[in-house]
C-alpha cells in the first residue's frame, strides 16, 4: 500500500514523498488520516533546520523518520480512522496513511470533532505545564505568550476557583481570545506585577525577562518555551535572589513530577483529548489547508497564526476498504 508523507528536505523546503507500507503486525494499527495539526513553535524550528546537534536525540518525535537536520519527516498531531471506523489520535508526522503501534492510537471522544482533536498534543503540553506548576486557588497568575500552548494553559488555569489569570502578548489581536477563555489581557507595558505564578510561553528573551520583572516574592516561574540554539541573557543579579524566585522548566517529553508514576503517557493524552470537548477551543483553529498543498503552504503557515489544520482527502474505497499490500 502506497502512502504519502510530508518531508522537510532542506531549510525551508518541504516535499510530499511516497513510501510503500509494510503489512501491519499483530500489535499495529493501519490509520487513514483525516486531519493533522501543525505545532508552529517546534515545527518551525525543525523546518528551518535550527535543532541544535546536542538536542537531536531529545527532539525526536515518537514516530518521525529521517535524521536531523534533513531530510526529516516530523510532526505529532494526526487524527485518523482505524479499522472499524473509530477515530484515533496518534503522535505521527503529516502522512495520509500509516502504520502505528496500537498502544499509541488513543481513541478520540465522540464529543470532540476531528479538527479540534488535532489540538490534543498542545493540550497535553498545557496539562503537563499545570501539573508542573501546581497552581493554587485564588492565585494571581500570568501567562506570557498567547500562542496555542499559552492560551490553552491560561484557559485551564482560569478554571481554578478565584483564579486571576492575565495573558500577556505583543499582539493586541489576541485579547479577544484571552477574554473568551476567562482571562484578562495585557501588553508587556501594562502587565501586572506581584504575580504569584507565571508561565512563560513566548519563546523570547524579552518575555522571560518580563516574567522575572512581574514576579512576586517567592513566585514560581514555569518556563514552557524552548529556545533551541538561542542563549537568552537574564538579569539574575537584580531581584531574583532577594525575592527568592523559583525558575523551573516544563517539558512534555516527561510526565510532570507530581503525576509521574500516577499517569502514563497514554492516560495523559487521553485526558487532554477529553478536555477538548469544550467548543471554545475551536477559536484556536486556523482554516484548513489541503494536504496536497502543504509543501507550498508550509513557510506561510509557520510564519504566524494559531493551530493550522491540514485536511486529508478521502481515501479511495473509504475507511472500511480492506488494505491491499
Amino acid at each position: 500500500m502506497i502512502a504519502r508523507a510530508f518531508w522537510t528536505v532542506a531549510a525551508g523546503v518541504g516535499e510530499l514523498l511516497t513510501e510503500t507500507l509494510p503489512a501491519p503486525g499483530p500489535d499495529d494499527t493501519l490509520v487513514r488520516s483525516l486531519a493533522s495539526g501543525i505545532s508552529r513553535g517546534t515545527e518551525a524550528t525543525v523546518f528551518a533546520g535550527r535543532v541544535p546537534p546536542s538536542q537531536y536525540d531529545v527532539m525526536r518525535a515518537p514516530l518521525m523518520a529521517g535524521t536531523f537536520p534533513f531530510p526529516v519527516k516530523y510532526g505529532y498531531a494526526v487524527v485518523g480512522t482505524a479499522p472499524g471506523g473509530g477515530r484515533v489520535f496518534v503522535l505521527h508526522p503529516h502522512q495520509d496513511l500509516f502504520i502505528a503501534p496500537a498502544a499509541m492510537c488513543v481513541p478520540v471522544p465522540d464529543d470532540v470533532p476531528t479538527e479540534r482533536a488535532v489540538l490534543a498534543a498542545n493540550m497535553e503540553t498545557a496539562l503537563n505545564i499545570l501539573w508542573d506548576a501546581t497552581p493554587l486557588a485564588g492565585e494571581r497568575m500570568l501567562v506570557i505568550g498567547a500562542g496555542v500552548v499559552g492560551l490553552l494553559t491560561a484557559a485551564l488555569l482560569s478554571r481554578l476557583p478565584a483564579a486571576r489569570v492575565t495573558v500577556v502578548d505583543i499582539d493586541l489581536a489576541r485579547a479577544p481570545l484571552a477574554e473568551k477563555f476567562g482571562c484578562a489581557f495585557a501588553t508587556p507595558e501594562t502587565a501586572p506585577v506581584d504575580q504569584e505564578l507565571i508561565v512563560h510561553a513566548s519563546g523570547s528573551e524579552a518575555g522571560l525577562r518580563l516574567a522575572l520583572r512581574c514576579a512576586a516574592f517567592e513566585a514560581r516561574i514555569v518556563e514552557a518555551s524552548w529556545f533551541a540554539e538561542k542563549m537568552p541573557a537574564l538579569p539574575l543579579g537584580e531581584a531574583f535572589h532577594p525575592r527568592r524566585l523559583r525558575l523551573t522548566s516544563s517539558q512534555v517529553g516527561s510526565v510532570a513530577t507530581p503525576m509521574r508514576g500516577r499517569r502514563t503517557y497514554r492516560e495523559r493524552l487521553a485526558t487532554a483529548l477529553a478536555l477538548l470537548a469544550d467548543p471554545l477551543f475551536d477559536a484556536l483553529l486556523e482554516p484548513p489547508t489541503g494536504f496536497a498543498d502543504l509543501p507550498a503552504a508550509m513557510p506561510r503557515l509557520l510564519a504566524g497564526g494559531l493551530c493550522h489544520v491540514v485536511r486529508y482527502p478521502p481515501q479511495k474505497g473509504g475507511a472500511e476498504a480492506p488494505p491491499s499490500f
